[in-house]
C-alpha cells in the first residue's frame, strides 16, 4: 500500500496541466537534452537547472567544480539502478532529492517526475525539506504508475500535481 494518494480525480490531470504556470523551463529543458546526449551535465547546465528548481541553494551548488559536476552526473547517467542514480547526484554540494529529481527529469523527461512540496501536497503528503532516496523511489514508482493509469506523460502529471496544489 502506497503512502501516496491522488487528491483529485484522475480525469482532471490534463486540464490541470494545461493551466500550469511556473517559470519557463525552456532553457533547462535544452540543458537537460544536451546533458543526456553527452552523458553528463556541464557545470553551467547544472547551475541553471539547480537555480530553476530553487535559488535557495545557489551558494552551495556553486561550490561544485566542473569536475565534480561531470563526475557525479556521468555516474548517475551511467547506471540504470535508480538508487545509484539518485545517490550519485546527492554527492553534489547543495543537491537534495528535489533538485536531483529535476536534474533527472530534464535529462530523461519520459522517465522522471520532479519531487516537489506542491506535488506531494496533491498526493496527500505533507512536504518536508529533506527526503531519503527510499522515499524518492516510492514516489517515483507511484508517479510512473499514475501517469500510466492516466495515459499521460510524467511531465504532464508533474504539471497537474503542481497546479492542483497552487489552485487549492
Amino acid at each position: 500500500m502506497s503512502r501516496f494518494s491522488l487528491t483529485f480525480p484522475l480525469n482532471d490531470i490534463a486540464a490541470l496541466a494545461k493551466r500550469y504556470e511556473y517559470a519557463s523551463d525552456a532553457k533547462v529543458r535544452s540543458a537537460g537534452r544536451s546533458a543526456s546526449e553527452r552523458g553528463h551535465y556541464t557545470r553551467a547546465e547544472f547551475l541553471s537547472v539547480c537555480d530553476w528548481k530553487t535559488s535557495r541553494s545557489r551558494s552551495k551548488v556553486m561550490s561544485n567544480s566542473e569536475e565534480q559536476v561531470i563526475d557525479s552526473t556521468a555516474s548517475a547517467f551511467g547506471t540504470q539502478d535508480e538508487r545509484e542514480r539518485m545517490d550519485a547526484l546527492l554527492q553534489l554540494e547543495g543537491v537534495g532529492v528535489p533538485t536531483a529529481s529535476a536534474l533527472l527529469q530534464f535529462a530523461f523527461p519520459k522517465e522522471y517526475p520532479i519531487l516537489d512540496v506542491r506535488a506531494l501536497e496533491s498526493l496527500g503528503e505533507r512536504g518536508s525539506s529533506v527526503y531519503s532516496t527510499s522515499y524518492w523511489l516510492e514516489y517515483l514508482t507511484f508517479c510512473r504508475d499514475l501517469a500510466q493509469d492516466a495515459s499521460v506523460s510524467i511531465r504532464t502529471l508533474d504539471k497537474a500535481l503542481w497546479q492542483h496544489s497552487k489552485e487549492r
